[in-house]
């Protein structure tokens, strides 16, 4: 696999990050909230690299598990495909094995997990066997004809979970990964369809994490009707050492 070239400047700025990331130590564990499409792995994924956070990303996880080829993977891919979602126990055991690695020792980003109140208790109960506990919840607010704009034109880097948007954030070639030059691909689930499937779902599951999250303070609501750099601006100026 041949990889695009890197140039000195962006070479000098990673090992900068690396560097940083030895000398500070955040301890925080971060939550992101939101509807399909309203931005989570994106500002997750640059939550992480700046503040030297794991990023786990149910979704990443998972597809590493299809790749495997195992049953288990292709009984994951049909859920998936169906817009449903993979059971608590599982997502559990998966990013509690994943926090006790050591790229995860100055905190974690959790992307797409929980979705649901029992979830969201589960995963509590799980941080206080580690004397831990969530810092802050992120909700990324964006209307429903938005989350249908922006995933019927997402294009996916199915190996890395990268993600694109055909209009909104295109790659430099055309279908084609800016990092490994591989295909890119529409999900199964970027459909009208399964979209509805996934929006209800959030609806009638996800939305009352919302006042569960306000309830404990640790709440914050942002406008993801904007631009990524609007959006991330806003996320960094609540993110406190």
């Amino acid at each position: 696999m041949e990889y695009a070239p890197l140039s000195n400047s962006d070479l000098v700025q990673e090992l900068y990050r690396r560097f940083r990331c030895l000398q500070e130590n955040y301890n925080q564990r971060i939550v992101f909230l939101g509807a399909p499409g309203a931005g989570k792995g994106t500002h997750a994924a640059k939550l992480s690299a700046r503040f030297c956070l794991c990023h786990l990303s149910t979704g990443d996880m998972l597809r590493k598990e299809i790749l495997s080829g195992s049953e288990f993977g292709r009984q994951i891919q049909t859920i998936i495909n169906q817009g449903s979602l993979v059971g608590d126990d599982v997502m559990i055991k998966i990013i509690e094995e994943h926090l006790d690695k050591p790229q995860c020792k100055n905190g974690a980003v959790l992307d797409g997990f929980p979705r649901t109140i029992p979830q969201a208790q589960q995963l509590e109960s799980m941080f206080k066997k580690k004397n831990q506990t969530i810092n802050q919840a992120i909700l990324l607010n964006v209307s429903e004809a938005t989350v249908h704009k922006r995933l019927i034109g997402r294009l996916t880097h199915f190996a890395s979970g990268r993600t694109y948007h055909s209009v909104f954030n295109p790659p430099q070639k055309p279908g084609v990964d800016d990092i490994t030059g591989e295909h890119l691909i529409q999900r199964p689930d970027d459909n009208i369809d399964v979209i509805k499937t996934r929006l209800l779902h959030y609806f009638q599951r996800t939305t009352p994490i919302i006042d569960y999250y306000k309830r404990q303070n640790i709440l914050r609501e942002i406008d993801g009707e904007r631009t990524v750099h609007q959006v991330w601006r806003d996320i960094k100026k609540g993110f406190n050492k």
